[in-house]
């Protein structure tokens, strides 16, 4: 038992690691887009426009991901993964053109899904080895990661240091850790819990027709709360620098503080699932979401913001990883394939929400932008009441 038991805390460190290198990452950019913005003197229309590339090179890799996780396995996928992630951050720093950019940001996004997919595939693994909920802990480590990537960009920013070498330095500590944990992933992915005829006949449809009831329910709750976690990590720092007005040293202010509240949320959030079941803890993140987005609307200055920020933190902090471990114990899909197709969907909204809200930016401000994110809380919240106790 005691060696069972080291075993899985070695399986469940190596897997948070892993989540921590995605989190860094995706801090170093998100910190960045102001700099970026600034550079290439993009207005908000024109910076959602390149924002745009993420989600297309997302969508170029939402099969293809899926049929390597399942093919390959996660194991192999996920260190692939970790490489190629932090390497496509590092030409984003060099890019002097919007052309550049975009081409970037689409290799950017297309290794982002495939990070994703076998991160959280990895996750399902491990968390039934240990007969518990879980995966939200790893999706807090991620939080942790782009938390202390936050603090990090802060002091190279007031350092003055230039993003590109920003993102070699993240380039070269990522893949330290990776090489340090590498064999201590996970071997096999989960099976179906029940394998019959039905299961195995589901398993030999395209893509686009395991999208069950279930599947669309979790995945349109996912979809919401990433729209506005991606609002926060590409616009938050944009929203304190033109509606606030905060002073240039605290423009990252609101990330941070919705990075910390997030972190704390996601390592709360197992206790509470189990606690609470997951239909009740997904309702009330919804309506933080909502009262966060509001009052940061109502009252655009810096303590005010920056109070809803934090709420916002907590409200989209467990709503993700809650329903990736849904999808993740399917008893018809393999795990891969269940996660692969929730995440697709949802992270369709995390990457096409940003520059969709530049665009709406453009027409009615980003002040009244973010007052429509608010909806989106409620719509999770509403959504939830459709969720049965499983």
């Amino acid at each position: 038992m005691l060696k069972r038991n080291e075993a899985l805390k070695r399986l469940r460190t190596a897997v948070s690691l892993f989540f921590f290198i995605h989190g860094i990452v995706f801090s170093a950019w998100a910190n960045r887009i102001p700099d970026v913005k600034r550079a290439l003197n993009l207005s908000d229309s024109a910076l959602g426009t390149v924002l745009f590339s993420i989600p297309i090179g997302q969508m170029c890799a939402m099969g293809l991901s899926a049929w390597l996780v399942n093919k390959y396995g996660s194991r192999k996928m996920l260190v692939t993964a970790s490489v190629l992630y932090p390497l496509f951050l590092v030409p984003l720093g060099f890019s002097d053109n919007v052309f550049a950019l975009s081409i970037g940001l689409f290799f950017f996004g297309m290794s982002s899904n495939l990070y994703n997919i076998a991160s959280n595939t990895q996750g399902v693994n491990v968390e039934d080895l240990y007969s518990r909920s879980i995966l939200a802990s790893f999706h807090g480590v991620w939080s942790l990661g782009a938390f202390l990537g936050g603090f990090v960009s802060m002091g190279l920013i007031m350092m003055n240091v230039k993003p590109s070498l920003h993102f070699i330095l993240v380039f070269v500590t990522a893949i330290i850790i990776m090489f340090c944990v590498r064999h201590q992933l996970v071997k096999a992915d989960l099976k179906p819990h029940v394998a019959t005829d039905e299961s195995r006949a589901e398993e030999k449809l395209p893509f686009y027709k395991k999208l069950d009831k279930f599947l669309l329910l979790l995945g349109g709750m996912v979809f919401f709360a990433m729209i506005c976690e991606g609002c926060m990590y590409d616009w938050s720092g944009v929203y304190f620098m033109q509606v606030v007005e905060a002073p240039s040293e605290l423009v990252q202010l609101g990330f941070v503080v919705c990075m910390c509240t997030m972190t704390i949320g996601r390592f709360l959030a197992d206790y509470f699932v189990m606690r609470f079941g997951a239909k009740r803890l997904i309702c009330t993140s919804g309506m933080l979401i909502f009262i966060g987005m509001a009052l940061s609307v109502a009252m655009p200055d810096i303590v005010f913001a920056t109070i809803g920020f934090l709420l916002i933190g907590f409200g989209i902090s467990a709503t993700v990883p809650v329903c990736y471990s849904l999808a993740g114990h399917s008893e018809h899909l393999k795990s891969g394939t269940a996660v692969a197709v929730v995440t697709s969907i949802g992270f369709f909204g995390f990457l096409v929400g940003p520059p969709v809200i530049g665009h709406l930016a453009g027409i009615i401000s980003l002040h009244w932008t973010f007052g429509v994110m608010s909806c989106f809380g409620l719509a999770i919240a509403l959504l939830s009441l459709r969720l049965k106790k499983r």
